[in-house]
């Protein structure tokens, strides 16, 4: 197969005009961070398969642009052709144009999957050398990717009271009341988790993410929904319209940003919108005011929301400059602040998948022994290592994580998983995204450490949880390393602070045992979880990133909790649990400020003999054993005889060393 990057170069010469880079991103129309098999286009001109990244090719160079968590799977996908640029340590993609390319150079750009916020970061770094942004009127990756996936038409679906516990009618009345307040008349809602969780709707379009492809626009008195009408039943069609919600085409929602922005866009019922109107109103243009007759008190309080980081150039630029409120999306801390039905289906959809999770500890510790001889979760002894059967019966990193889903599968309320599971083994584990593939994994090995980061989705919530274990006879290292890792995890878990709290302050608390012994991770620590939505949510999050001080942490919040350890070529370790957050009772209230704690709600065992407890704390030791005893008691219900007596022998208590 030819190389897609000389296929590109091809058409980058031939464009009129001819560009010097073209940028293509991990990104699709929604700047979503999971997108669909066609929507991969980073991936097919580089061959990185991470979550996240940025390629930039120009005549003479491809980059790749890639975070800490994929540094080492990016050195493993990317061919001689490509050079990896690691976030955080070398010049950020705007930097590295604004200084390697020519005066004058033209950067092309598909703009529907480039932000606004993006762009006018990079026309800013551009401004130096007159360099310039130039919007492509079609993908050249798609022209070059011949057998690019098609789009799968998959139903839309409502997603019940009983789930969601809000109705559409009170997240519209609540959202028109933000619009009021910012003299906004509408908004334009882009992110495809707010578009389903504001119209109470779930989808299939995006892999592990119950999304649908589609944008929402609200305005103090309507509200439209744009998908493909092919994904609508009768059902879906009346629940829209008894919310008041007018269904229309995916591909017009550029059009009517234009109507939307000269203040024509009508519903249907009221006047059917003409070729002609929408003709006229596609000439609004991003740099001319035009002649809309709007005093300018009128245009004050005719502002059109969007929020810069998900909302596309493409459509920013069918509006008018002088009347867009740029701000994050009042929705995405609506849906972060989950409300009490949520928060209870957040909960018992954990206590299953941990039970899921047990079961597939016991099923796991019996099969490596068996197969493998291994001395299993509970003992340290050598074990004879040696194959008690044929070499046809083996365990793999794929074999035993499709275990695991099954496991899942059998539980109440099941819908899928909520990412590819990340099952590693050994230096597969020191690969922070490792994603292995049944042809290339690697078979479970006795001495190594095992790693699997896995969730599900429910119909009630979004599961996320890490644990590590050791089937055969850990070492010293691994254990002081494993040991390091939960306390900083716990340090975490146990936290009080003030309201007002961002999770940048928090972030230190989890790598302080780490740091102890000039360790730490890469990653940030932790991520909101959706309520059967997108298994990576904000606005908030706990991380040592910058953008982690923009939001506070507040009651009814979720947020993951998944400190770790790896090193390259070695070994790999995580610990996670999702927390909510509350509010906390404490001794005194300074600053009258009210203070917060975390509630965990993931159940699952950590094994015991990967803690050196010679390094634990009285107080470490004391959670540890309390948190045992109520995974003890909060499985039961959903475990076998067999399975509860090797739970039980999992949380027996840990004393300290004397």
């Amino acid at each position: 197969m030819e190389d897609p990057l000389d296929a590109l170069r091809s058409l980058m010469a031939s464009h009129s005009p001819p560009l010097h880079a073209l940028v293509v991103p991990s990104e699709d129309n929604h700047q979503s961070e999971y997108v669909s098999a066609r929507d991969k286009r980073r991936a097919f001109v580089s061959g990185f398969t991470g979550s996240a990244g940025l390629a930039l090719i120009t005549m003479n160079e491809a980059l790749l642009w890639t975070d800490g968590r994929y540094f080492l799977q990016a050195t493993q996908q990317l061919t001689d052709r490509w050079k990896l640029m690691r976030i955080g340590e070398d010049p950020s993609v705007e930097i590295w144009i604004a200084d390697n390319l020519p005066s004058d150079a033209i950067v092309g750009i598909d703009p529907w999957c480039v932000s606004v916020e993006t762009a006018q970061r990079w026309e800013q770094a551009f401004l130096k050398k007159k360099q310039k942004l130039f919007q492509l009127s079609s993908n050249l990756v798609d022209e070059v990717w011949k057998d690019r996936p098609s789009a799968d038409i998959l139903p839309v679906t409502i997603h019940p009271l009983k789930f969601s516990g809000r109705t559409v009618a009170e997240k519209l009345k609540d959202l028109r009341k933000k619009l009021k307040v910012e003299k906004a008349n509408a908004i334009i809602v882009t992110a495809l988790d707010e578009v389903a969780w504001l119209y109470n709707v779930r989808g299939n379009d995006v892999a592990y993410n119950p999304v649908v492809h589609a944008y929402a626009v609200v305005t103090s008195e309507s509200a439209f929904f744009y998908v493909d009408k092919r994904k609508i039943s009768s059902e879906v069609f009346c629940f829209m319209d008894e919310n008041g919600i007018e269904i229309r085409e995916y591909s017009t929602v550029d059009s009517d940003v234009s109507l939307l922005a000269s203040g024509r866009l009508k519903y249907s019922s009221d006047t059917r919108d003409s070729q002609s109107d929408v003709q006229k109103a596609g000439k609004v243009d991003s740099h001319v005011t035009g002649n809309v007759d709007n005093t300018v008190e009128e245009k004050k309080h005719n502002m059109i929301w969007i929020d810069p980081s998900s909302c596309s150039l493409a459509l920013y630029s069918k509006l008018m400059p002088d009347r867009v409120f740029m701000q994050q999306s009042p929705l995405a801390l609506a849906k972060a602040i989950k409300n009490p039905t949520e928060l209870d289906g957040l909960r018992m959809a954990h206590i299953r998948d941990g039970a899921a999770v047990v079961q597939f500890l016991v099923w796991l510790d019996n099969q490596m022994q068996e197969i493998y001889g291994a001395s299993g979760y509970f003992y340290e002894s050598e074990g004879t290592h040696k194959r008690k059967h044929l070499d046809s019966m083996k365990l793999t990193e794929v074999s035993v994580s499709d275990k695991l889903e099954g496991f899942r599968a059998k539980q109440e309320n099941f819908k899928g998983l909520s990412f590819p599971t990340i099952s590693s083994v050994g230096p597969n584990a020191a690969v922070i995204h490792y994603s292995p593939e049944s042809n290339t994994c690697a078979e479970l090995d006795a001495n190594s450490i095992y790693l699997f980061d896995s969730g599900a989705q429910y119909l009630d919530g979004t599961t996320d949880i890490t644990r590590t274990v050791h089937l055969g006879k850990p070492s010293s290292h691994e254990k002081s390393c494993f040991t390091a890792v939960l306390q900083g995890h716990i340090a975490l878990d146990t936290a009080k602070f003030p309201n007002g709290t961002t999770g940048h302050a928090l972030d230190i608390l989890a790598r302080i045992p780490l740091w102890k012994d000039g360790l730490d991770y890469r990653h940030g620590t932790g991520h909101g979880i959706g309520s059967y939505l997108n298994v990576h949510e904000g606005p908030h999050l706990i991380s040592f990133k910058p953008h982690a001080r923009n939001v506070p942490l507040q009651a009814s919040m979720t947020v993951t909790d998944e400190p770790g350890y790896y090193e390259d070529g070695n070994f790999g370790i995580r610990l996670e649990n999702v927390l909510i957050v509350k509010e906390a009772s404490t001794k005194f209230n300074f600053g009258e400020k009210g203070y917060l704690a975390f509630e965990h709600i993931t159940w699952a065992p950590y094994q015991k003999k990967l803690m050196d407890l010679t390094l634990l704390m009285p107080e470490e030791i004391e959670w540890v054993n309390s948190y045992h005893a109520e995974c003890r008691k909060v499985l039961a219900p959903y475990l076998n005889e067999q399975e509860m007596e090797w739970l039980k022998k999992a949380t027996e208590p840990i004393h300290g060393s004397a």
